[in-house]
Order: C-alpha cells, then structure tokens, then sequence
C-alpha cells in the first residue's frame, strides 16, 4: 500500500502571504493604544471576577473603561480625518 503525502506545507511553508505586510504593520502600530487599553480594562475586570469590587477596584475599573474609550475615539479620529483630505465637503 502506497502512503500519500501532501507537498502543501512544503510549497507554502514560506509563501508571501505568511508574513504581514507593511500596510497591516502600520495599522497595528495605529491600533496599538487601543489595544494596550483593552488589555488594561480586561485586567482590571479579571482581577475583580473572583471578589467582591472594592472602592479602588471600582476606580480602576472607571479609569480603564476612560482610556480605553479616550483611545478608541482617538483612533476614530485619526482615522477620519486621514479619510477625508480636504476637510468637510
């Protein structure tokens, strides 16, 4: 009996597509301080599944849910404004 193997690994092991391009960089690189807020709120939120919140908890929690919030509206900014060259129409 005769194995078959496959070769589609092989040919697209190092493939172009694998690797992010310059534009996807660029775009996580702006995305990036929402990100980090995100990660910020969700550790907030981790720390207070397991307890009762108490009043710094409650805190952290606001200021998290500010910056990121502050961060994604950022971003909504930047990026409306590289949309749309001229200023209002």
């Amino acid at each position: 009996m005769k194995t078959i193997v496959t070769v589609q690994d092989a040919v697209t092991a190092f493939a172009d597509f694998m690797e992010p391009t310059d534009a996807e960089l660029d775009a996580i690189e702006q995305e990036m301080p929402v990100i980090l807020a995100d990660v910020d709120l969700l550790d907030a939120q981790i720390i207070t599944l397991d307890r009762i919140p108490t009043e710094l908890d409650n805190r952290r929690l606001r200021r998290a849910r500010r910056r990121a919030l502050a961060a994604r509206i950022a971003l909504a900014n930047l990026t409306a404004a590289a949309t749309v060259p001229g200023g209002a129409a």
